[in-house]
């Protein structure tokens, strides 16, 4: 039956099988960023089963490494029992894992159909903030990937809606719902995408923007979050590939804008 009123994580039971709100919302964002990706390229003259055939490798691909990802930084709790690592249903993921499983995935696509990587994921850079936004919720739903606990002060003074910090409130201890700080974010990062379509871009500096807004964002929120993976002492795992991502996307932009002379506008 569905819970949803009662906040529950547990979508539908059907006897033994059991669907998650958090599985229901990744496949919602991947469901929408896939109608807003895939009209966009059909409108740019592209095949209409380019994208399709794209995410026949990218889903399972992004999936397998954000489980690698993650076992990797956690490597700790898995190494006295190895197999549990591929016990993805217990949870473990990590979006920055998915990412750079698309990313390669796509990189290698395009190649092989001769199409351009960057006009792919200039394209593809409002879809993945799509599918990031809902996602998020998910994590709301299975009361993760939160922050520290929150003052009363802060409670007293927040326009944060009653419903999402009493989901906040775990064994009576409310806490940051940073899931929500990064959802907001993501919506305003889609917002300038949309707006940027009205400028004179270069091809790949609406993805470029995409890597910058993102990370920027994730670099923050990420260092109110309790549940960090972490690469040596305190150097949070996330706060590390934000910030390698923020360098590689603007040394790229000033390669490609200044030293190459792209001149290929955006919407070509």
């Amino acid at each position: 039956m569905f819970n949803l009123l009662a906040i529950n994580p547990i979508a539908i039971s059907l006897g033994p099988i059991e669907v998650r709100w958090y599985g229901i919302l990744i496949a919602l964002g991947i469901v929408l960023a896939f109608i807003v990706v895939q009209r966009e390229m059909v409108k740019r003259g592209m095949h209409p089963d380019f994208l399709t055939d794209l995410l026949i490798w990218a889903v399972p691909i992004s999936i397998i490494s954000a489980r690698i990802y993650y076992v990797v930084f956690e490597w700790d709790s898995y190494k006295d029992t190895p197999w549990k690592a591929f016990e993805i249903w217990e949870g473990g993921i990590a979006i920055h894992g998915a990412l750079i499983g698309a990313f390669l995935t796509t990189y290698f696509f395009t190649k092989h159909r001769g199409v351009s990587f960057w006009k792919v994921t200039d394209i593809a850079a409002a879809g993945l903030l799509i599918g990031q936004i809902i996602g998020r919720w998910g994590n709301f739903m299975n009361q993760e990937a939160h922050g520290g606990p929150v003052s009363e002060t802060f409670l007293q003074n927040t326009i944060i809606p009653d419903w999402i910090m009493q989901q906040m409130t775990i064994k009576g201890i409310t806490y940051h719902p940073t899931f929500l700080y990064e959802s907001l974010w993501n919506v305003v990062g889609l917002i300038i995408i949309i707006l940027l379509r009205r400028v004179n871009l270069k091809r790949g500096e609406m993805f470029l923007f995409y890597l910058v807004w993102y990370s920027a964002g994730r670099f923050f929120i990420e260092g109110m979050r309790t549940d960090s993976l972490y690469v040596i002492g305190e150097l949070r795992a996330a706060q590390l590939v934000s910030v390698i991502a923020i360098v590689v996307a603007i040394v790229i932009f000033v390669y490609r804008r200044f030293v190459q002379k792209v001149d290929v506008n955006y919407k070509d």
